[in-house]
């Protein structure tokens, strides 16, 4: 059986020594995480998969520049976020949002389960998506959020705006269709 690192600094230096049990160790601790991450902002499968073997790639190459300000696991957060909006940042164009954008008369009141909000929230467009999942899943706010895509916070916050509205539009339509 091999060495098991009870302390993340023991962890990250076996890293930093390029120990291949602690890097395997270190990917085995997050990647079921960095991958929902990951997956939940590019929105497809394979583009996640690839997304997650480059930031992790990238975790081994610069864990010796790790300063421990924050957790490691907030470090390889940043990492991946900063790859999946890099990803889809090409492709991204913020919509008008000045279409019509459903009525705040409308309200989700209903029950909804973890797989249809799931599939509601791949259904935004990329923008609203990327913004929804940073600030409503992960916890950034529209400041981190503006400076991680390089826009407005104003942008940031009209875009989540949009996003739920898309969502209790979607969410509505499907629950009432059952």
């Amino acid at each position: 059986m091999g060495k098991i690192y009870l302390t993340e600094k023991d962890l990250i230096n076996a890293c930093i020594s390029q120990d291949s049990q602690a890097q395997f160790e270190l990917f085995e601790r997050y990647k079921v995480a960095m991958f929902n991450l990951v997956y939940r902002i590019s929105n497809d499968y394979d583009e996640a998969n690839d997304l997650l073997q480059e930031g992790f790639i990238e975790i081994f190459r610069h864990i010796k520049n790790f300063r421990q300000d924050s957790t490691l696991g907030a470090w390889i957060k940043t990492i991946m976020v900063r790859k999946a909006l890099k990803g889809i940042r090409t492709q991204q164009i913020y919509e008008d949002l000045n279409e019509a954008i459903v009525s705040d008369e409308l309200l989700l009141d209903q029950w909804i389960d973890a797989e249809m909000l799931d599939q509601a929230i791949r259904s935004l467009p990329e923008s609203s998506r990327a913004i929804f999942v940073l600030y409503e899943i992960e916890g950034y706010s529209h400041e981190e959020i503006s400076k991680l895509l390089n826009i407005h916070k104003g942008t940031s916050k009209s875009q989540l705006h949009y996003a739920k509205k898309l969502l209790q539009k979607k969410l509505s339509k499907d629950y009432l269709s059952k």
